[in-house]
């Protein structure tokens, strides 16, 4: 644990003052023994990747296990995305990034094959939690266009563009010598190409039968042992796929003229029938008129009754705007099926994984472009199952974003409670069928949920818990408002053009469960979370005019429309008058037949019925000014304490009192600041300067008439039209304007310098007064030109109620002044320890009163106002803007650590979170970079290079939470979650779930007595003995190019570089030493054995040989 002294922090910092990566402390720092003790340091950060949530984005393939029941989707990014049950899926990458054309599951092995656009295949290894390439094969010369594995079979052959077929063997990824010549295939008479491989698949009665199917229409079936074909079929048609009977005996070729055609396997010369399931059956006995291409159609077979036949494709040509359908065959009858979007794919899911054997058939996963839909094959009507997987994320466009981990954990029951009661009916009742893998056994407990807004205007609360992702509860905001009936009936006043209810941004106070939302069309909705029904006679209204701070002529005089207000504290007004109107304002139109008082979307005048879960509190609304459109709502809190909910945008900010429902403060940017505010600007346009009001308005905003409404003493004008014609877009939110104004240092129009907008609030409890001694209610406002300025709040007790409180403001000034838009604030006190706003615990507005009152007794009141002695800081505000962070000691007021974040770039999101015990500032820069900083030092704890900043949609979307959690939209399907925690990274492999489980392969079918004596059942081959080296030979090396995979052994011999590589090295090299050793001392004592014999037999020689002459010898 290392302890930070304040006042010894200047040490050292000569050379380290200008980097961009340290931090400087400031003069005036408190007392010696004012003493921080940090425990975060840079062993607890460290960044990965977790789960990947949503559909799959772009898919272009699918297979199943029907073992292991595991589902796979790849796309054409080369993105593969695996699913089990409830709560089993699993993401990975092809590095390539290439479309997968196809995937094969080796059934029931822990293994699947993909075929890539770049004409490469990939062997998986699904037996390990984060599955890895254990093989790649790349072919240089070839086209793939079709890959085909018979179950129980380690030989894939692979079909091309040139017609030509090649094997594979899949345990060592080496190509056969064994090659099907397009060729020797078709017919030697023939004089044109027959085109790509569209279909290959092996008799299910005899493996040793090939059939391939071209795309021009011929269909061969291929003998393998004798290399040539036994027969083909021909059709006028192009084919798209092929189906066998189980029996093998017969399959089904469907065509792109609608048609499908069954042919007999020893009957070539024209199908047994031709049938057009679309296609009108003229009387005269003609062809049928041709239909859209079947794109697919698989031939399933019943013991007990007719087959199924299922296709996709073949409608009608007349059919011009019909969706696509599902066409499934059962019998004399014929369902067809609509689906929402385009079809990709389809797969029938059996009971039985042998292709000879009968394969009742019990269910249809159908891949849609956006969409995952599984048939239940079993009941009438073909109902659809309920999916378990978060794939409706994408339902609307998500528009913004918001985590958070650690949060009590009473909401989520309470939250799916209510959301229970909004589940479609009709469903099967039948489990869901992709229900292989198990959950990671991970120790993470704590609730974690994520909120949406989508560009419908609805919200999505999501449990995220435990690394999972499900569907709590859905707001729609939109019912709040008239909905025009056609493009005539759409009001003139939309700000733009499309989306009108889209959400610009949200704040949730888990505690209180208060949730507000701003909209693009500058509204603001303010709920309370009931879990009663309630019926609202009239929607609470309130429309607030926030006006610019200088004319759009730039004229020194505001022209006779400026209405001051005296500088008046804001007492609330009586409960009469304060009551909303239910009636909007007419349109006030100039000579010009400018709009004035008018918001851009009408509240609903109806009665508005409301479900348990989150209920309208007070709807806010931005009207247009003088012909001028209100901006968009740039920032928000909410105080659910004081019952205020605080926005701001390019013009100001605004105070309501939700409860009372009335407009309390409405602020220009520029009054702000104290006049003698040294951080003050000025615009910088040629026009008379004002002197800011120092007063504040009148808060009796219950008319509707203009000269009663609250405005800013120094409002006019605006000076920034929004266009229609797309200039205004739904991208363009807050964050996203300050990435616009940041990405460009060289930006230095007049209207964007002297627009300042509101970016960031803050309520605090803390020291208004620079030296003060008493702490009260503060509002901290953040701008996007970097400065900070502090309001104090004074709460006015008149009684016991609520409704009898009123409350004042007074304007501090500027606090402190960064680089950049303010994007974070918060408060620490002097041990380091966060200080949350205050917060009122949750009650049922709907409550009875014995109920309520019992709640109010347990009310989260504001705590004491902490005090500081006379001299000494007590707490530290920390500010972060999109080039620095600051801390900032107060009451005094002093700046006393500062951290350049980056200088090249601009940060997209910060936030202080908690982790392991302590806080931390959390940033994400739009050159990619992830930072952590220590507070209240400011030390960097991580940066690591990321994400560079490649989409919008992620810097709208992205967000840290506590624990180490962070998220953000990677497409725009699909959240992908990340971590920065150590911890949660060392824990990873537990609480990630499991793709394969051990199951026993099902028994094969039974052959019978007959079949088995005559010789009529499934004939088996020796693929070995066919394709193997000894007789097939070797393949050509140009042909494809092997790549072991990282997850082989050469692939882990190559990765394993590092300490714990080297470590294994080591080790391996003394046991080898060891060996070695031990095998030259067995050496050493087999020599000495041997010279002790030579020696002995030396001398017996001596002996023998001593007392003879040399002519005895």
């Amino acid at each position: 644990m290392k302890k930070f002294n304040i006042r010894k922090v200047l040490d050292g910092l000569t050379a380290a003052s200008s980097s961009s990566s340290s931090a400087t402390a400031q003069p005036g720092t408190p007392r010696e023994n004012d003493v921080v003790q940090e425990t975060l340091q840079s062993e607890h950060f460290q960044l990965c990747k977790t789960v990947r949530h949503g559909f799959p984005y772009q898919p272009s393939s699918m297979a199943f296990d029907p073992v292991q029941k595991i589902l796979a989707v790849g796309t054409q990014t080369g993105a593969l995305r695996l699913f089990g049950r409830a709560g089993v899926e699993c993401y990975c990458q092809h590095e390539s990034g290439a479309a997968v054309i196809q995937l094969q599951f080796l059934i029931n092995e822990g293994a699947l094959v993909s075929a890539l656009a770049d004409d490469s295949i990939h062997l998986w290894n699904l037996r390990q939690k984060i599955p890895a390439i254990l093989h790649s094969l790349k072919f240089n010369r070839e086209r793939i266009t079709y890959c085909h594995l018979p179950f129980q079979s380690k030989w894939l052959y692979i079909g091309s563009e040139r017609g030509n077929i090649h094997i594979v063997n899949v345990e060592s990824f080496t190509l056969s010598g064994y090659v099907i010549m397009w060729n020797k295939a078709i017919e030697l008479s023939t004089k044109t190409h027959p085109g790509p491989v569209v279909h290959i698949s092996d008799n299910p009665m005899d493996e040793g039968k090939l059939l391939i199917g071209f795309e021009c229409g011929v269909v061969v079936l291929w003998d393998l042992k004798s290399k040539k074909a036994d027969y083909r079929y021909n059709y006028d048609e192009a084919i798209h796929s092929v189906a066998w009977h189980h029996e093998g005996k017969q399959f089904v070729c469907s065509h792109s003229d609608g048609t499908l055609t069954t042919w007999n396997i020893r009957a070539p010369a024209k199908p047994a029938q031709i049938i057009t399931p679309h296609g009108k059956q003229p009387k005269d006995g003609k062809k049928p008129e041709p239909c859209k291409p079947i794109l697919k159609v698989e031939y399933k077979t019943t013991r007990a009754g007719d087959p199924f036949m299922v296709l996709s494709g073949g409608l009608s040509y007349d059919t011009v705007g019909r969706r696509a359908c599902l066409t499934v065959m059962h019998g004399k009858s014929t369902a067809v099926l609509e689906m929402d979007y385009p079809i990709v794919d389809f797969i029938t899911l059996c009971e039985t994984p042998y292709p000879n054997d009968f394969q009742e058939p019990y269910a249809v996963v159908v891949l849609l472009e956006k969409d995952l839909v599984v048939i239940d094959l079993g009941q009438i009507g073909y109902p659809i199952f309920e999916s378990p997987y978060p794939l409706s994320i994408h339902e609307s466009p998500v528009t913004c974003c918001e985590y958070f981990a650690d949060c009590p954990s009473e909401l989520i029951p309470a939250l799916y409670s209510v959301g229970s009661r909004q589940k479609r009916q009709g469903y099967s009742k039948k489990e869901w069928p992709i229900s292989g893998g198990n959950w990671g056994q991970g120790t993470q407990t704590y609730p974690e949920i994520i909120i949406t807004g989508h560009a419908d205007g609805s919200i999505k609360f999501w449990d995220a818990s435990a690394l999972m992702l499900q569907v709590l509860y859905k707001l729609k905001t939109a019912k709040v408002f008239e909905r025009a009936r056609g493009k005539e009936e759409k009001p003139s006043t939309d700000i733009v053009d499309e989306d009108p209810f889209a959400i610009q941004t949200l704040f949730w106070c888990p505690e209180s469960r208060m949730l507000c939302v701003a909209g693009v069309s500058a509204h603001v909705i303010i709920y309370r979370f009931s879990k009663q029904e309630a019926t609202t006679e009239v929607v609470q209204l309130l429309e607030v005019r926030m006006q610019s701070e200088f004319s759009e002529a730039d004229s020194p005089d505001p022209g006779g429309e400026q209405t001051p207000t005296l500088p008046t504290s804001a007492a609330s007004s009586s409960p009469q008058e304060a009551e909303p109107p239910n009636q909007l304002t007419a349109g006030v139109n100039s000579s010009e037949g400018a709009r004035d008082n008018i918001p851009c979307l009408q509240v609903r005048s109806s009665p508005l019925k409301q479900s348990p879960g989150y209920q309208v509190e007070l709807v806010v609304q931005l009207v247009w000014v003088s012909g001028e459109p209100p901006q968009q709502i740039t920032s928000l809190a909410v105080n659910s304490s004081f019952g205020l909910v605080v926005f701001g945008n390019s013009n100001g900010l605004a105070v309501v009192d939700y409860v009372q429902k009335t407009l309390l403060l409405n602020l220009g940017t520029s009054e702000l600041y104290s006049p003698s505010d040294p951080c003050q600007r000025q615009p910088r346009s040629p026009r008379k300067p004002r002197q800011p009001s120092g007063g504040f308005c009148d808060s009796n905003d219950g008319s509707n008439n203009s000269e009663d409404r609250c405005k800013s003493p120094t409002s006019a004008k605006m000076s920034r039209k929004i266009s229609s014609s797309g200039e205004q877009k739904l991208d363009l939110d807050g964050k996203d304007n300050a990435f616009t104004r940041s990405r460009s240092s060289s930006v230095t129009s007049i209207d964007r310098e002297s627009r300042e907008a509101i970016s960031s609030f803050y309520f605090c409890e803390s020291f208004p007064r620079k030296s003060g001694s008493l702490a009260s209610p503060c509002l901290l406002v953040g701008t996007t030109q970097g400065s900070v300025m502090m309001v104090a709040l004074s709460l006015q007790p008149g009684g016991d109620q609520k409704l009898q409180q009123s409350l004042s403001f007074a304007s501090c000034g500027t606090l402190v002044q960064l680089k950049g838009g303010i994007l974070t604030m918060a408060l620490l006190d002097a041990a380091g320890t966060m200080l949350p706003p205050s917060c009122e615990v949750w009650y049922d507005p709907n409550a009875s009163d014995e109920e309520k009152e019992k709640e109010k007794t347990r009310r989260r009141r504001p705590a004491t106002p902490p005090s500081s002695q006379e001299g000494q800081d007590s707490q530290f505000a920390v500010l972060c803007s999109e080039k620095q962070a600051n801390v900032v000691a107060m009451p005094s007021q002093t700046s006393i650590y500062k951290h350049n974040i980056t200088e090249t770039s601009f940060v997209l999101r910060a936030d202080v979170v908690q982790m392991a015990g302590a806080y931390c500032i959390a940033c994400f820069c739009a050159n990619g970079h992830i930072m952590t900083l220590s507070l209240p030092s400011l030390r960097p704890l991580l940066d690591i290079n990321y994400l560079p900043l490649t989409d919008m949609r992620i810097a709208r979307t992205f967000c840290f939470s506590n624990l180490g959690q962070a998220l953000y939209l990677t497409s725009p399907t699909e959240i992908q979650r990340i971590t920065y925690s150590q911890e949660t990274c060392d824990n990873l492999q537990e609480m990630l779930s499991e793709l394969f489980t051990p199951v026993e392969t099902p028994e094969a079918p039974n052959r019978g007595f007959f079949k088995g004596l005559f010789g009529g059942g499934a004939q088996s081959l020796d693929r070995e003995d066919l394709f193997g080296e000894t007789t097939a030979g070797k393949a050509s090396r140009s042909l494809a190019q092997h790549i072991p995979g990282p997850g082989s052994m050469e692939g882990m011999k190559g990765a394993a570089s590092g300490v714990v590589g080297d470590l294994a090295r080591a080790r391996v090299a003394l046991d080898e030493r060891g060996q070695k050793l031990g095998e030259l001392e067995e050496r050493t004592a087999a020599m000495m054995a041997s010279a002790e014999s030579f020696s002995k037999h030396a001398h017996d020689m001596m002996v023998k040989y001593k007392d003879k002459k040399w002519y005895q010898l």
